[in-house]
């Protein structure tokens, strides 16, 4: 039998932050380099390199920080379940032990997490949404 979860993050917002932290994981370290003189030159990397002027940390963080206080705890229990630190029988303790990360701290944590899409995706898939879905329906 499955364990009962009741999230207050909708699976919507916790799929929008999740392809957000793809996005973010997915960034690079700046070469220092000018690119082709066309996107078509340079295969388009430049999109793929952390630069001060990219918006997708900014987003994610800002994503993060919209969130109220419950969802906030949901989504960080979440990424702890997917990483394997809690079951989702230990849901209520998760939950509890990310009251701790506190609301300024936790954009930081959250984007300090290597792999946390994958771990919002193991946890979701767990509880029965599906990342395929979402994006159909997106």
């Amino acid at each position: 039998m499955k364990d009962v979860v009741e999230l207050t993050l909708s699976p919507e917002q916790a799929y929008f932050i999740l392809m957000r932290a793809r996005a973010f994981d997915e960034k690079v370290a700046a070469s220092g380099q000018d690119g082709g003189s066309n996107p078509s030159d340079d295969g388009a990397v430049d999109v793929l390199e952390d630069t001060p002027d990219d918006a997708t940390a900014s987003e994610l963080r800002a994503s993060i920080r919209r969130l109220n206080d419950d969802e906030l705890r949901d989504l960080i229990a979440l990424v702890w379940i997917g990483r394997g630190d809690f079951s989702m029988a230990e849901w209520n303790e998760a939950r509890r032990a990310a009251a701790d990360i506190g609301r300024e701290r936790a954009p930081r944590y959250l984007l300090g997490i290597p792999l946390i899409s994958d771990y919002l995706e193991e946890s979701l898939s767990n509880l029965g949404f599906s990342l395929a879905e979402y994006i159909d329906e997106h």
